[in-house]
């Protein structure tokens, strides 16, 4: 084999094994973002009239996916921060406060605030309720979001939490978070 040869082989085998390493490793587990979704209405839509006041008030189908290792519970909070004139807001209304969701769990089905697996604890709205309040504006079209956190503890010594309570409690805690918003106006 000539010199010239051996050196284009060389060559070869250097661009082979440098494009090896910048391969990803295939072998390590693949991450995912932390998601969430509705089967109700999509990011940024309009929330259906029959999980409002106007309708049944059913707290919506919401449901999760790449929950990052370490997760020990999760908590939810839906507010809007809109009340009560998204022309000039003045205070974000709190509709749904829930937490020690197991880690194993993929999502809370429509209604799910009535009937809440074992464990789930759920604090309170601004409507002074331990229970989902749908929205219900005075005023204009108002934005609702759902705030998922992933965490590395479970919350067991809290009673009835406000949105406050719980944040403070969640603080230093909190693995992940995503927020699903959806919109509603009366009479639309």
């Amino acid at each position: 084999m000539s010199a010239l040869k051996i050196a284009i082989a060389c060559l070869c085998l250097t661009f082979v094994l440098a494009a090896g390493n910048l391969l990803p490793d295939c072998s390590a587990e693949e991450t995912m973002a932390l998601t969430l979704s509705s089967t109700a209405f999509d990011q940024d839509g309009p929330i259906p009239r029959e999980c409002t006041c106007e309708g049944r008030d059913l707290s919506p189908p919401l449901a999760w996916t790449g929950l990052p290792e370490g997760t020990q519970s999760l908590a939810l909070i839906i507010d809007d921060p809109d009340a009560p004139d998204p022309a000039k807001p003045r205070m974000t209304w709190v509709h749904w406060v829930v937490y020690n969701i197991p880690p194993d769990t993929v999502g809370l089905p429509e209604e799910a605030s009535k009937n809440l697996p074992p464990g789930i604890r759920q604090g309170l709205n601004d409507w002074q309720r331990t229970a989902y309040g749908g929205p219900c504006p005075p005023i204009g079209r108002h934005r609702y979001f759902h705030k998922l956190y992933a965490l590395d503890i479970r919350l067991d010594n809290l009673l009835s939490p406000t949105k406050a309570d719980l944040e403070k409690a969640m603080q230093g805690h909190i693995l992940d978070r995503v927020e699903l918003m959806g919109t509603y106006q009366k009479g639309q």
